[in-house]
């Protein structure tokens, strides 16, 4: 009896053992990237570890996808951002990876192969001046419709001419069911083209719900188009609610959220990252704090009703857009465990939240700024700042900062410094010349961070470029045709008549006469925060400058780049980004943030990566096709890298 119950338990042993080897191994099979910052708190992270310190020095491309956008558009891609990140769906779902071009074509591979499964193309109407672009699609499971039926499982996209698709995630093919003919306009009556509106980000998928925000053209005018963030539902496509940021500020506009949005779904609340109001530069017509512009906003998702929100510019007159996804955490410290969030700003400041409450958890303190001698413009007296973590950038710049290759630019640039308007971070434009730094540019960007699981590590790509700025007054009647121009491209000046205001705005980067940055490099940094401590782990300049002179060099000269994009973090130790002016993606260490890999691809890669695991194998793919902003070549590629697969002796 004793032998057959020993058995009996050896047995169950063996069995229990089997369970967990399978369980693993499935685990390992279907490590995917559902959402298009890796889970819907956009931490831009992956438990995948087979690429790790170890092993990443042989990745290598496993397969290459070209879009076709190149061939088909020709001359238009010169307004493209290539900064889609694909998706993995599930198994149910076809277990495709898939992506939109910049002109919104939606692409179904095959996750092993590279190969093309289908693809959708909206054929967008084309007109307006505003640069195309698409960061995502997103995905949603319709119970309405029953198993094993067409558009059960859907996947989602907003388009450059404002409209809400809904595609078969199986087949390719628009769902019938949603709206007409598979999209909801969302522009149309109002009468503003895709100049005017248009779209980047995923929409968020929720609770039956597709909520969406939109991009509005900045600059061009004193009163825009709202920013209203619209939700519908999942099936039909029938509106369920709005929220207007600028309610009752009729005289401005946008306030909109063109950055990627968070939700958490257990708790039933929306994160919205909201813009600037308009016009960036000039509120002598939008007086007051702005409220719900520049914040974070968490709405309840079934109502669309703001349950607490925090504002990190106040009446802004500097373009401080919201720029980046909330990112949501667990805050495990001295024994506590917070559901929390993270928001970046251009500023390049760190502000965390209990998300649930909105309560501040290192404290923020209020920094007096400096007043504004433009008639009529009443600035904030004060605005917030968190006591830690410190600030990701240093905007203390004077001429005695002032840096060069030689005594005579570096002369040069400490002249331009002195004759500046330079208060500080805040110091408002006015019609002298003033120090933008950092610019509308960031700081952080739409890259946003990566968090390490529940280390309380964060990892953010920030760009280091001062700016400058000034008003120049004009016929309050001017009217503006909108432009393209968000920011000013590299070396160039940008002039914006801010239609129906007294000002034009002009904007350019404060550098020498060698068209060399006044400040000390690095222009492009990585930066490791310790959101627990508060403290930095570590920093190290991101991107070399060699592509960027007259005649470019054969080697590397990392003093860092201007950078748009972001980066994901694995389980391996690795932290992965493109986003540079020099064509390389990198892995650094991080821990010490040291470059454990590079590679360099055709054209810069300006969209965040992601990875997954099929079949065993790990992949890290990103869409390499370059930024209208760098002003150089543009590329329609998709790159998956893996290690060499093993072959059978």
């Amino acid at each position: 009896m004793l032998r057959i119950t020993q058995r009996l338990w050896l047995c169950l042993k063996f069995v229990f053992f089997c369970f967990l080897v399978c369980a693993n191994v499935a685990q390992a099979e279907t490590e995917g990237w559902l959402y298009y910052g890796g889970d819907q708190g956009g931490r831009h992270y992956s438990s995948a570890k087979q690429i790790n310190r170890d092993t990443v020095a042989d990745l290598e491309p496993a397969w290459i996808h070209i879009s076709g956008d190149m061939k088909r558009f020709g001359d238009a891609m010169e307004k493209t951002s290539t900064q889609s990140t694909p998706i993995l769906l599930p198994p149910a779902a076809g277990e495709s990876l898939v992506y939109c071009t910049p002109f919104n074509r939606m692409i179904a591979l095959d996750p092993g192969s590279g190969k093309e499964r289908w693809q959708f193309d909206p054929q967008i109407d084309l007109r307006g001046d505003r640069p195309f672009r698409c960061r995502g699609v997103s995905y949603g499971e319709d119970l309405a419709v029953n198993e094993g039926e067409s558009c059960r499982h859907r996947l989602f996209m907003a388009s450059h001419d404002r409209k809400l698709w809904a595609v078969d995630a199986l087949s390719g093919e628009a769902c019938s069911s949603f709206g007409d003919r598979g999209a909801v306009v969302l522009y149309g009556e109002e009468g503003h083209t895709p100049g005017d509106v248009s779209n980047s980000s995923a929409p968020i998928v929720a609770n039956g719900m597709v909520v969406v925000g939109s991009t509005i053209i900045d600059f061009a005018r004193s009163k825009t188009p709202r920013g209203t963030v619209r939700a519908f539902d999942l099936h039909r496509g029938e509106p369920r609610w709005q929220f207007d940021p600028l309610l009752n500020h009729e005289g401005s506009g946008s306030a909109n959220v063109w950055a990627p949005m968070s939700v958490d779904e257990a708790n039933g609340l929306l994160y919205l990252p909201t813009s600037a109001p308009s016009p960036d530069y000039y509120g002598a017509d939008r007086l007051g704090d702005n409220r719900y512009a520049n914040s974070v906003v968490a709405l309840d998702l079934e109502k669309g009703q703001v349950v607490w929100h925090f504002q990190h510019s106040r009446h802004d007159l500097w373009d401080f857009d919201t720029p980046a996804q909330p990112i949501l955490f667990e805050w495990k410290r001295d024994g506590q465990s917070i559901p929390a969030l993270v928001q970046l700003t251009k500023q390049g400041f760190i502000f965390v939240f209990n998300r649930l409450t909105g309560e501040a958890l290192w404290e923020i303190t209020e920094q007096p700024v400096p007043p504004s001698f433009i008639p009529g413009e009443i600035t904030s007296p004060t605005q917030p700042k968190p006591i830690a973590p410190p600030p990701l950038i240093d905007s203390f710049l004077m001429a005695d900062d002032a840096w060069g290759l030689t005594p005579w630019d570096r002369g040069d640039c400490a002249a331009q410094l002195s004759s500046l308007n330079n208060l500080g971070l805040y110091t408002p434009l006015s019609e002298k010349l003033t120090l933008m730094f950092p610019g509308s540019l960031g700081g952080a960007n739409w890259g946003g961070g990566a968090l390490l699981a529940d280390r309380g590590i964060l990892l953010v790509n920030v760009n280091n470029i001062p700016f400058t700025g000034q008003l120049l007054a004009s016929d309050k009647q001017l009217t503006s045709t909108p432009s393209g121009d968000e920011h000013p491209s590299a070396g160039h000046r940008m002039r914006v008549a801010m239609g129906g205001s007294p000002y034009t705005v002009e904007i350019g980067s404060l550098q020498s006469f060698l068209g060399i940055p006044c400040n000390k490099p690095p222009w492009g940094k990585l930066v490791a925060v310790d959101l627990y401590s508060g403290t930095f782990r570590w920093d190290v300049p991101l991107g070399s400058v060699h592509e960027m002179g007259p005649v470019p060099l054969p080697f590397q000269v990392n003093w860092g780049t201007p950078n748009l994009g972001g980066g994901i973090a694995t389980d391996g130790g690795l932290f992965f980004i493109g986003s540079t002016m020099d064509r390389l993606i990198r892995a650094f260490d991080v821990d010490s943030g040291e470059v454990l890999w590079d590679y360099t691809l055709p054209v810069d890669a300006t969209a965040t990566p992601m990875t997954y695991t099929y079949r065993g194998r790990q992949f890290v793919l990103v869409n390499a096709g370059g930024h209208h902003m760098f002003g150089r070549e543009k590329g329609d590629y998709l790159f998956a890298f893996a290690l060499p697969e093993k072959t059978e002796q």
